[in-house]
């Protein structure tokens, strides 16, 4: 006896139980279904349709549900796809294209994408590229230039930055580093 009061549904067992005793309800499951989603993690209403779809949901009942949740506020694919270019983007570095690109899988309506990724201005992608070069500039010392500019260009490129302002962060990085940049463009 371990002196814990046992409650009825306590056991390792319990969440087959509540399975076995949830109702049948197409309608109720999906709102479990999509709430217990949600509990954990934003989601947005493609992810929450596809999950109903996988777990047998009729699709007029999820319809429905998801609709539903979408009137209350629970579902709200603008501000999740908000939330997730500042995520992304200030804790990964990740530029709009690499961030569109993201959203799009998540299923998030085009429209939704481009006011999402419009936060993210010129300017700030182009100090985030900074920050990024200068992070990892250290780790390229002693290597020669062009292996240098493919590494750091390449990093940059790999978190969807476009090509000619890779190329102007790593220039622009390496002058200050006092490392000699002519003829750059023409080596990558």
């Amino acid at each position: 006896m371990t002196g814990r009061t046992e409650w009825p549904g306590d056991s390792p067992d319990s969440s087959r139980a509540e399975k076995e005793l949830s109702p049948q309800d197409p309608a109720e499951r999906a709102r479990a279904i999509c709430l217990r989603l949600l509990t954990g993690t934003p989601r947005t209403r493609k992810q929450l349709a596809d999950a109903l779809r996988k777990r047998e949901i009729p699709d007029e009942v999820a319809e429905e549900v998801l609709s539903r949740f979408e009137d209350v506020g629970l579902i709200d694919d603008a501000a999740f796809a908000g939330a997730w270019v500042e995520s992304r983007h200030h804790g990964r570095g990740l530029a709009r294209r690499a961030l569109a690109r993201e959203l799009r899988t998540k299923g998030v309506e085009p429209t939704l994408i481009q006011e999402a990724v419009d936060q993210l201005d010129s300017e700030r992608e182009e100090a985030t590229a900074r920050e990024l070069v200068a992070r990892k500039l250290r780790a390229t010392r002693g290597l020669e230039r062009d292996r240098r500019l493919r590494r750091l260009a390449g990093m940059l490129a790999r978190k969807g930055y476009p090509e000619g302002m890779a190329l102007r962060v790593v220039r622009q990085a390496l002058e200050a580093e006092g490392e000699d940049t002519d003829g750059l463009d023409e080596s990558f």
